[in-house]
């Protein structure tokens, strides 16, 4: 690959660390702070989600490793303390409703970024980021069933 093309798919690996710790990070709030009849599956669901992200986040900073850039540091934490406040958003169905955005984003994220890697034939990035969006789209789809009416 072109040295401009890896640093392209490096800069958009990098985000998608960025915004997948954010989600485990709220996975994890959802995971400690979720009560009520829905407790239960939302505990499973939120532990298996943040144990999964956990592995990404790995998976995602070595693939950008071996594009020959670091993985972003600074930038990961800002947006934090949105991921760690619950701001009075207590309710089950609020906290999975808040869990389906970020997966949307995540998503839409990875839509964008598995077409980018195509487009300059990086098949190992679109691999990796086709198995991220199946397990993003899955969890949309289960959290979405756990508070459906």
């Amino acid at each position: 690959m072109k040295d401009g093309d890896r640093k392209m798919i490096a800069e958009v690996l990098s985000e998608l660390t960025v915004q997948t710790y954010r989600t485990l990070l709220r996975s994890q709030v959802v995971h400690w702070n979720v009560v009520g009849p829905l407790f239960q599956p939302i505990h499973v669901l939120t532990e298996q989600h943040y144990t999964d992200l956990f592995a990404a986040i790995d998976q995602l900073a070595e693939r950008i490793r071996a594009l020959g850039h670091p993985v972003p540091t600074g930038k990961a934490a800002a947006g934090l303390d949105k991921a760690l406040s619950l701001d009075g958003r207590l309710t089950a169905r609020t906290m999975v409703e808040e869990l389906v955005e970020d997966h949307e984003a995540l998503v839409r994220l990875i839509r964008e970024g598995a077409g980018q890697a195509e487009d300059v034939n990086d098949f190992v990035t679109h691999d990796l980021l086709t198995e991220r969006l199946a397990f993003h789209e899955k969890a949309i789809w289960m959290l979405r069933a756990i508070v459906a009416d």
